[in-house]
């Protein structure tokens, strides 16, 4: 039996009296495209700074291929929302930041960063500086800084949230296509529906405060990904299931207690 990329074992964590990840377990294959749901306060970013190493947790531990990495930094990529990108610094030395703050940067990692820039669509806008460049275009520019560091594993929280339909969706298509170029270990958290069956292998739902993996559901759609599997059958059920999954856990947490 292989050994997963990533796994993760009865891992928790508190905050004072109050339990934002209840002890949780979720494996990971190599290569693997992981999308993470559910309701707000649920502890998806908390999940994601227990495995990047930011947060040690209470109880369990993380693993990757096979190899202890719990409360230890270094070992993923970490992507979240906003770009981060620093306004004084070109595309190319974006790109290149993370070998700038282990130290220095050598000809070879800026021959990298401009070699991805080319081959994802910014390879004429490496000189360019943030300011001049569009949303989506920054987001490409955060993620090749993310792939410049050649992380083991992959945590994108949200990257696409603050972009209009038309370009994440652009995004989305892009990403998929850099992630089956690089053969990259994902796992994304969202909270569009439609964005995580598009996107995933599998979809992680979790339940609300405290949070823990109430279901893991296999996308059944073939890859690479149409758009016309936006409006099959199989997409409209699978999004119907983790709607209920979501939304009738939250209900039953709200509702008053009766007798």
């Amino acid at each position: 039996m292989s050994v997963p990329k990533l796994a993760i074992q009865k891992v928790s964590k508190n905050f004072g009296a109050m339990t934002a990840l209840a002890a949780t377990d979720l494996t990971v294959a190599r290569g693997e495209f992981i999308c993470i749901v559910g309701p707000s306060g649920c502890g998806k970013s908390t999940l994601f700074n227990l495995i990047s190493g930011v947060l040690s947790p209470d109880s369990g531990q993380i693993l990757i291929d096979g190899h202890d990495v719990t409360g230890k930094s270094g070992h993923v990529g970490y992507m979240l929302q906003k770009d981060l990108l620093l306004p004084w610094m070109t595309v190319i030395d974006n790109i290149v930041l993370g070998a700038r703050l282990r130290g220095s940067v050598s000809h070879a990692q800026r021959k990298e960063g401009a070699v991805l820039a080319e081959r994802y669509g910014l390879g004429e806008f490496i000189d360019h500086y943030p300011a001049s460049l569009s949303g989506g275009m920054r987001q490409r520019v955060a993620l090749m800084r993310t792939l410049a560091m050649k992380p083991d594993v992959m945590l994108l929280d949200e990257p696409f949230g603050a972009l209009d339909s038309q370009t994440r969706l652009s995004m989305q298509q892009w990403l998929l296509t850099v992630w089956a170029e690089q053969q990259s270990t994902v796992i994304f958290v969202t909270h569009d529906i439609d964005e995580a069956i598009y996107l995933a292998d599998r979809v992680v739902v979790m339940s609300p405060r405290p949070g823990r993996v109430q279901q893991i559901l296999p996308v059944d759609l073939p890859r690479p990904r149409l758009l016309s599997s936006l409006t099959s059958s199989s997409f409209t059920l699978l999004k119907r299931q983790i709607l209920d999954l979501i939304y009738n856990d939250h209900a039953a947490q709200e509702s008053p207690i009766n007798g």
